[in-house]
């Protein structure tokens, strides 16, 4: 009987999880066991292309690997164009944001995400919106985002023709999105009202990510950390950036040794310049010297000469018979 009623079931396009169908006239009660629901097969494609353009492709890529970059070493899984599955049983229940952010489990790859499994759903949520996009990503995904508990939606139009202002905010409350509040409204101080820049698309704060979220003047989304103030790299620019900073600390090595090269020198030129003063100094002295030796030599050959007089005059007075006392 079970067999044949599931054959009912079946023929009718009712889903097994129904739990009673209708047999000649009888009602039978299904109870549907666990393997029935394990053989369900849960596609890793839904056969719908990534994205509309290149550039559509290339910045869904970039929001993902900007924002694993940033949670590198966390708890947080970041993916886009994977099918979220989100009813357990039933592989028609699913939707492939362009990148999602869940906290709370192992940020290793998957081919599928299963609600039920994983236990924690996506909290932030972004999609590149296009010409086939758009209605679906404002009416349909967003009331099932909301549902699904997303806290942080933002809808992003890099060619800014669908969307104004290209970039959208929007957050939970109570059941369902808000617009969220853009971070370069009106600014009054002291009486005076700055307003934003005609044309100046809005910066969002992102309480979540602990990011901010503007457009540059390409209307390329940026994300600048909250603490640091720093725009978030991509891999490219980071490598290069770590080049640039390879490159200065060489060169202040390079700087510091040559400086060290110069201090070296001066101090060599300073010691030959001090030696030679005292060798000049040294070379005064001996000439003093050597007039003071003259000097004495002189003053001596003086005394030698008086000395020799007297005794010339005393020999004189003694062959004179003279008293040599008398001069």
């Amino acid at each position: 009987m079970g067999d044949l009623c599931y054959n009912v079931v079946r023929a009718r396009g009712v889903w097994p999880g129904d739990r009673s169908c209708e047999v000649y006239g009888m009602t039978v009660q299904l109870k549907p066991s666990e393997p029935a629901i394990s053989l369900v097969e849960y596609p890793e494609s839904d056969g719908r292309p990534m994205a509309e353009t290149d550039l559509h492709r290339d910045l869904m890529f970039y929001v993902i690997h900007l924002l694993r970059r940033y949670f590198a070493g966390q708890q947080v899984y970041v993916s886009g164009n994977l099918l979220l599955y989100y009813q357990e049983g039933n592989p028609r229940k699913s939707v492939a944001p362009d990148c999602f952010v869940v906290w709370g489990v192992a940020p290793h790859r998957r081919n599928i995400y299963k609600l039920w499994e994983e236990g924690q759903g996506p909290k932030v949520v972004f999609e590149v919106t296009s010409k086939t996009t758009q209605r679906e990503d404002q009416l349909h995904k967003m009331g099932l985002y909301a549902r699904l508990g997303v806290e942080e939606y933002y809808l992003y139009d890099p060619t800014a023709d669908y969307l104004d202002p290209p970039l959208l905010g929007y957050q939970q409350a109570g059941g369902g999105f808000v617009p969220m509040p853009p971070q370069n409204q009106e600014l009054v101080l002291g009486g005076l009202t700055f307003p934003p820049e005609p044309g100046e698309p809005p910066e969002y704060i992102s309480p979540l990510l602990g990011l901010r979220l503007a457009l540059d003047e390409e209307n390329v989304l940026r994300f600048f950390d909250l603490e640091t103030g720093q725009r978030l790299l991509t891999d490219e620019e980071a490598r290069a950036e770590a080049e640039v900073q390879t490159r200065l600390a060489e060169a202040r090595v390079d700087y510091a040794v040559e400086r060290a090269e110069v201090a070296e020198e001066r101090a060599v030129t300073a010691e030959e310049r001090a030696m030679t003063a005292e060798e000049r100094a040294m070379t005064a002295e001996e000439r003093a010297m050597t007039a003071e030796e003259r000097a004495m030599t002189a003053e001596e050959r003086a005394e030698r000469a008086e000395a020799e007089s007297v005794r010339l005059r005393a020999e004189l007075a003694r062959l004179r018979g003279q008293d040599v006392t008398r001069p």
